[in-house]
Formats: structure tokens, C-alpha cells, sequence
């Protein structure tokens, strides 16, 4: 009789939880996303597969199954689960969860999973506390982060664990979370009906976090039976973002991007900026449009707004959403307030048209190879002086092939650092040119 009112009572907790938790793996063939750590064969399956004590960190942005990785661990291998989240635990709670993981293991031989959310939130002394159980393999250890551990974890903690790098969910995936979720008996067990258009939307909005796509789930089938993109609005109180990925919407709204950067209207831009990101593009994506924006519409006009583009591009894929789109914003705003010039791309365009036209010449003998036997004999270096050697490193020599002597690619503005530049450029290419 107690164990079937234990039962029951854990069916109906089971039932109160949130669904997001309720859907969480039982083994590792459930596991949506991180093909490349499930595979047979790789590191993380074996472990699992010959229950040995292991100490795993498990590097990747928000949602993408690091809390799920260590549940199905714990589960597979039939292990206690103890959770601390690093937010709000100290060196007291790290060491009572390690004694009581030590005493289980000495009274049942039961190992433990100890599993520290947020780990790069511990100090040192936190960190510390860790190790004997680590390198007594008291505990299997998993601890899960959202910032490169390398810079936030100690290194003989670091050194003794297997570190694992878990990617963002693809749309796919999200898709099929989702759609787990409404079929499953420990989700919504068919009783909602998910409109496509209202799926498409979730997925959007969830931006590669399964956890994210699953609460506002939850909470659209708490208003509706019938989830549809207006539900959804409701629920997850944002507005649909009409924006279709694959047409015209998706090329109209990045046209006005660049063009508002080009423009050097920096709030227009932050607007389709904030578009882009509400609709759920992919953030790589738009990151890569600045960092191309950043050489072929400013340029050398102001060589730093490469810099930030690139650093901004790094940034997201270090941090992810939502925090990446400030990242995204101070680049665009760089971009669109610098000062311009298409110079780089006409340069490189002019270059590579020569190219193709078939306008090339022979490279001068002194500036070829002459490091391979043979090379000399060949007159291969022969006469190449070494700009070091001459006042302010120039010396006159031939650099480009003859038939191109006249030709000019990079054709530098008056704008910003340019202008800089450009006047040295003429006074170079006047002394090397002999003009």
C-alpha cells in the first residue's frame, strides 16, 4: 500500500514539474543535437558504457543540453544525482554534497554525480574545494558552463577532466524537441494541436535553446488547446516577427541592413539589427555580414572597424544569444558611424578582373624563390635588394610584372585614416615607379 501512494505521489510531482524537465532524456539515444559527442565511439558514449568514474566539464551556450547530458549519465549508469548550482552554493555545500557522495559510496558502493551548474561562477577557493573528490574519484564530476573553461576554471581541475564542447541546437533540432514534446505521455501527450506556422514560430523564437523553446511551449498550451501563432504572442507576450529566412523577407531586411550601415544611419541599422535578431536569425550570420561590411564599405578609411567586426563575430560565438546581440550593436553601430570608402573591394576587384582577362606577365626574376637547389642557376633572386637595409625601408625596384606598370588598383578616398594613407601610398608608388 506505501508503494503505491509513493507511486502516486511521485506521479503527480512528476506531473507539477515544469515540461522542459519532464522531457529530459532517459538515455542517451533520446539526446536531440550533439551528434558529434553521441556517436559510437566517441569519448562521452564510452565512458557512460564502461560506468567508469570520470570528471567531465561541458562547454556550450544556454539550452543546448548540458543539464541533460549529466541527468542521462546519472541515470544510465544508475548513479545518485546531486545538483548545486554555482549562483548560490558555497564551500560548505560543495563539501557536505562531497561527504555525503563519500559516505554513499562507502555504505552501498553507489557512485555519485555531482553535477555544478554555472561552475565558472566559483572562485578559486570553490574550485579548490573540488579537487580531492576529482582525483579520489569520489564523485563523478560534471560541471557545465557557458564560458571558455580555460579562462575560468582552474587548471588542476581543468587538467584532470575531459572537457566536451556542445554546439547550438539547429532548427531541425529545436523542430523535433518541440514535437517530442506535444506527442510524448510526459509532455502534453497529444492533448494540444501546434499549428505549423505556430511551430515555425517557436523555433524562431527559441533561438537554439531547447529549454527556452520548451517553456514557451508550456506556456502557450496553458491559454489555448489549439496553439497558434497569435497563442504564441500571447503566451511568450512577443509579437511575430514577419520574417521568412528563406524569401524575400529574409533578403529585403538584411539589404536594409547594410545599406543603413553604408548610409551611416546608425539607428536604422540598430533596427534591423533588432529585426533580425527578434525573428531568429542565425547571429553567425549577421556577424559575418558585419565583418564583411567592415572591409568592403569602410576599409581602410578606419582600419579598427575590422577589428571590431571580427571581435564581435568571436564574441557570439563565445557567448551566444541574448547577450551576443550587444556585441552585434556595438559593431553596427562602428560600422555605420565610421567614415567610408570602397576602396579595398574596387582594389581586389580590379586586381582579380586583370587576373581573369589573362593580364599577368612574368614575376621579375629577383623576386622568385631562390631557397630550392637549383633555384640560382636560374637567376632566381639574383639582385633582389632588402628594403631593411635602405633608409625608411623602401628601396626602387620592380615589384610588379612589367606589363602591368601603369596599372592602379587601390585608388584610396580623402575619408578618415584613408586619406592618411592614401597620401603616403602616392609618394610610395611615385618613388617606386620612378614617376
Amino acid at each position: 500500500m506505501e508503494s503505491l501512494f509513493d507511486s502516486a505521489a511521485e506521479e503527480a510531482h512528476r506531473g507539477q514539474e515544469p515540461l522542459a524537465v519532464r522531457m529530459r532524456p532517459r538515455g542517451l539515444d533520446e539526446v536531440i543535437g550533439q551528434r558529434h559527442l553521441l556517436g559510437p565511439g566517441t569519448p562521452l558514449r564510452r565512458l557512460v558504457e564502461s560506468d567508469a568514474p570520470m570528471s567531465l566539464f561541458l562547454w556550450g551556450p544556454p539550452g543546448t543540453g548540458k543539464t541533460t547530458l549529466a541527468y542521462v549519465v546519472s541515470n544510465v549508469t544508475k548513479r545518485r544525482f546531486v545538483e548545486i548550482s554555482a549562483v548560490s552554493a558555497g564551500v560548505k555545500d560543495v563539501r557536505a554534497a562531497i561527504d555525503q557522495a563519500r559516505r554513499e559510496l562507502g555504505m552501498t558502493g553507489r557512485q555519485t554525480v555531482l553535477f555544478v551548474d554555472e561552475v565558472h561562477r566559483f572562485n578559486k577557493a570553490q574550485q579548490d574545494a573540488l579537487l580531492p573528490a576529482v582525483e579520489n574519484r569520489w564523485v563523478t564530476f560534471i560541471g557545465a558552463t557557458t564560458e571558455n573553461p580555460y579562462f575560468s576554471v582552474i587548471s588542476p581541475l581543468l587538467s584532470r577532466s575531459l572537457l566536451l564542447t556542445l554546439e547550438s541546437l539547429t532548427e531541425d533540432d529545436i523542430r523535433l524537441v518541440l514535437e517530442r514534446a506535444v506527442a510524448d505521455p510526459r509532455g502534453l501527450d497529444g492533448r494540444v494541436t501546434l499549428r505549423p506556422d505556430a511551430l515555425d514560430q517557436l523555433v524562431r523564437l527559441a533561438g537554439g535553446d531547447a529549454r527556452r523553446s520548451l517553456t514557451y511551449l508550456e506556456a502557450a498550451a496553458l491559454l489555448a488547446d489549439d496553439v497558434t501563432v497569435e497563442v504564441v504572442e500571447r503566451a511568450v507576450d512577443k509579437a511575430a516577427v514577419r520574417y521568412d529566412r528563406q524569401g524575400d523577407q529574409h533578403y529585403d531586411v538584411v539589404s536594409a541592413f547594410i545599406k543603413s550601415m553604408r548610409g551611416s544611419d546608425a539607428d536604422a541599422a540598430l533596427h534591423y539589427l533588432a529585426r533580425m535578431v527578434e525573428a531568429g536569425e542565425d547571429p553567425r550570420f549577421i556577424a559575418r555580414r558585419i565583418v564583411i561590411f567592415a572591409s568592403e564599405d569602410v576599409g581602410m578609411a578606419d582600419p579598427t572597424c575590422l577589428q571590431t567586426a571580427v571581435a564581435a563575430a568571436q564574441a557570439v560565438d563565445f557567448i551566444g544569444l541574448p547577450e551576443g546581440r550587444i556585441n552585434l550593436a556595438q559593431a553596427v553601430i562602428h560600422c555605420a558611424l565610421a567614415p567610408k570608402s570602397n576602396a579595398v573591394v574596387t582594389a581586389i576587384g580590379a586586381a582579380c578582373d586583370d587576373v581573369r582577362r589573362g593580364l599577368l606577365g612574368p614575376i621579375p626574376a629577383h623576386l622568385r624563390d631562390a631557397h630550392y637547389p637549383g633555384a640560382k642557376k636560374l637567376g632566381h633572386g639574383k639582385g633582389y635588394q632588402y628594403p631593411h637595409d635602405f633608409e625608411h625601408g623602401l628601396v626602387r625596384q620592380d615589384y610588379v610584372p612589367e606589363e602591368l606598370r601603369e596599372r592602379r588598383y587601390y585608388r584610396p578616398t580623402a575619408h578618415g585614416t584613408e586619406s592618411r594613407y592614401g597620401e603616403r601610398w602616392a609618394k610610395i608608388r611615385s618613388f617606386l615607379r620612378g614617376e
